[in-house]
């Protein structure tokens, strides 16, 4: 285990981005980034400052942005895109498809805001299908960080990896469980907690949730394990069948639709290898409204309390 949660110290996923992306740059000098004029979101001011000539701001044309870093990937390049996880996937999906993942480009989309966490500014920039709209296409590699700094690890990673990759991050600040020498890796889950009686496999911002699930959980007997899976495609298949096999039940919590996500990708994998009973906390299929982050989280279900109630749902049907 490799936590750094002795502090309460919260930070924005985009913060890690901005971090990772002038430590990348200087390490990768045929890396680019473009963006659809959303600097400031995207914490890279400082990029667009000391690598000008490597910092393509498109201005709202982001069908335009993939189209460019698909050509520039052919070249040598290794090019980042970055705006709002809306606009970043669901506006230029077709060149997704067929400019980027239908020749396997080495073209990382690093998408921000993604989620209901985005609060006020409502269901048209809140995108709770990104991911299975991405774990669809072929070629595409999935990640949804935790925290910032495992956001820093993911870029790294990205950038090191063959084909494309989509990074969705959020935008409302959360807790930093991630220490530096953490060892990410793509399509490899990591324990943040052990225990018997249930596995509660998460990401992205409702992994810290989940912690404090089992801390609740903790405190009324039950020992629960709690698995980060970063990594929806490849998903790591082999520790999911591992926790279904030795307790008996799992709850997956995301900050997403229900539908063809992560609670889908591990239900795929346990009901053709080891079928148990699986618990799913999720967004149901609904468009969520405009309001604090919290509030949302509160409304729709995305909470610690809730991920509780699910993981004694879970023990109890793994018992009868």
């Amino acid at each position: 285990m490799s936590r750094a949660n002795t502090k309460t110290k919260t930070e924005s996923q985009p913060d890690g981005f901005g971090r990772a992306m002038l430590k990348l740059g200087r390490e990768f000098e045929n890396l680019v980034l473009l963006t659809a004029d959303v600097v400031r979101s995207i914490r890279c001011q400082e990029f667009s400052r000391l690598f000008p000539d490597r910092f393509f701001n498109v201005g709202i044309s982001e069908a335009n942005m993939l189209s460019m870093a698909a050509g520039m990937s052919t070249v040598g390049l290794l090019p980042v895109v970055s705006t709002f996880a809306v606009f970043a996937v669901e506006k230029p999906f077709e060149q997704i498809r067929n400019a980027i993942c239908y020749p396997n480009l080495n073209v990382t989309i690093a998408a921000t805001h993604g989620g209901i966490n985005v609060g006020k500014d409502g269901p048209t920039h809140q995108t709770i299908e990104d991911v299975a709209i991405m774990r669809a296409l072929p070629n595409m590699a999935v990640i949804v960080p935790a925290d910032s700094v495992e956001v820093e690890f993911a870029m790294r990673a990205a950038l090191k990896r063959k084909g494309p990759v989509y990074v969705r991050m959020g935008r409302a600040p959360t807790p930093v469980l991630y220490a530096e020498n953490y060892g990410f890796e793509v399509g490899r889950s990591h324990v943040l907690k052990a225990g018997a009686d249930v596995s509660i496999i998460a990401n992205g911002l409702m992994v810290a949730k989940a912690l404090e699930a089992a801390e609740m959980l903790g405190s009324a007997g039950r020992n629960v394990e709690v698995v980060n899976m970063h990594t929806v495609k490849p998903l790591d298949e082999e520790y999911i069948i591992k926790a279904a096999g030795e307790k008996g039940c799992l709850v997956v919590a995301e900050e997403h639709t229900r539908l063809g996500a992560l609670g889908s990708a591990v239900a795929e994998t346990v009901v053709k290898t080891r079928p148990v009973p699986i618990e799913h906390v999720a967004i149901d299929d609904v468009f969520a409204e405009s309001g604090e982050a919290e509030g949302l989280f509160q409304k729709y279900g995305l909470t610690a309390e809730a991920i509780a109630k699910a993981a004694e749902r879970a023990i109890e049907r793994k018992e009868q």
